[in-house]
């Protein structure tokens, strides 16, 4: 396709995907457009865990928190245009059929990264040619999370190609940072941190260099960065199928810490080995969290990386995690990359692990 043409093609499924987003946030009931209830600002507060159990008790429903987390998304996106695709009203009819109201994540309403396998959705990444081909059953992961009683109700942001710690692409647009919009929430899972961090609870991102961590630190939420083969991630679609040279590790987010540990361990029970092949059938050990948390540890503080140095806030926030961790009797040994560490050569290893195929694939996703 000629140049001029492929634009305007692209332009064209771009505007019709806008449509369509706004149009089905506009045609949504009435209960998803008014304003916040007492009802819903105590549930935005309140941990997933007691959630749970009010949903196993029957003091709550699964759509009632549906609904309250459907005006956070629908406020966010105003905000930081966060969303690619609302799965509500869909999600309406998956928590009366479809979800295990006894499960541990019962009723929780679950965001995911773009990139995650919906039934009746696409997973465009952000690519024109990867748009309107919606998928015609569940990946694994939402499967694992209906069964676990979860509603996914929201797909998030992040940037074509996946590469950058900005979240921008030509279909969906930049998403903003939820505090600074002139600024970025991160990347590549920056439209899942900034619809958290504005209210929403947990979600599941993707990493391979940094992409649930950098959007947590800039978006002031909590991530977690799974071991590969920790974390299920059959059902998913990736600029860059294939790359195993630094593996793709999806991973929780949470606006605070103890839902973050709530989630992870809920997941991990699922025995999601049932539904990835590729997770270590290693059950979560209580054991060991108890040990974590007692023990004394011994913890390495980098202040700089010798590249770029801190700006000033950032170097405040490791002086007050250091003294923090100092006082409650944790060990710390400050670290300083050797000298014979050439950054130069450390970023060209990493591009040639990331793109060893000369950036074939991910650039077969564009419009030719």
């Amino acid at each position: 396709m000629l140049a001029p043409f492929e634009y305007f093609h692209q332009r064209r499924i771009r505007n019709l995907k806008r449509q369509q987003r706004a149009q089905r946030i506009a045609s949504l009931p009435a209960a998803y457009h008014s304003a916040f209830t007492a009802f819903d600002k105590s549930v935005i507060d309140k941990p997933i865990e007691e959630l749970v159990q009010d949903v196993h008790k029957g003091l709550v429903s699964p759509t009632q928190l549906l609904q309250t987390y459907g005006k956070v998304a629908i406020k966010a996106h105003e905000k930081t245009n966060c969303i690619t695709e609302l799965l509500l009203p869909e999600a309406e009819e998956w928590a009366k059929s479809e979800i295990n109201p006894k499960g541990p994540l019962a009723g929780i309403p679950v965001s995911l990264k773009d990139s995650l396998q919906v039934k009746g959705f696409d997973i465009s990444l952000g690519y024109a040619k990867l748009a309107n081909n919606p998928y015609q059953e569940d990946g694994g992961v939402v499967r694992l999370l209906k069964d676990a009683g979860a509603i996914p109700y929201a797909k998030t942001n992040l940037p074509v190609t996946l590469l950058s710690f900005e979240s921008d692409n030509p279909i969906w647009g930049p998403c903003l940072n939820p505090h600074v919009p002139q600024y970025s929430p991160g990347g590549s899972t920056g439209g899942e941190a900034a619809l958290l961090a504005l209210g929403g609870r947990v979600g599941i991102g993707s990493d391979v260099a940094g992409s649930v961590r950098v959007p947590a630190a800039w978006s002031g939420i909590y991530s977690l960065r799974c071991s590969t083969g920790r974390w299920p991630k059959a059902g998913i679609n990736t600029s860059m199928a294939g790359q195993e040279g630094v593996p793709s590790v999806f991973s929780p987010m949470a606006r605070t810490l103890n839902d973050l540990t709530y989630f992870t361990r809920a997941v991990i029970g699922m025995q999601p080995w049932k539904y990835d092949h590729s997770v270590h059938p290693i059950s979560w050990r209580d054991e060991m969290e108890q040990d974590a948390r007692s023990k004394k540890l011994k913890i390495g503080v980098m202040k700089s990386d010798g590249v770029v140095p801190p700006t000033p806030a950032i170097a405040h926030a490791i002086d007050t995690t250091a003294s923090a961790l100092s006082a409650a009797g944790h060990t710390l040994i400050n670290i300083t990359p050797p000298p014979t560490a050439n950054p130069l050569i450390g970023l060209r290893l990493a591009a040639l692990l990331l793109n060893s195929d000369g950036c074939v694939t991910f650039n077969s996703h564009f419009l030719a």
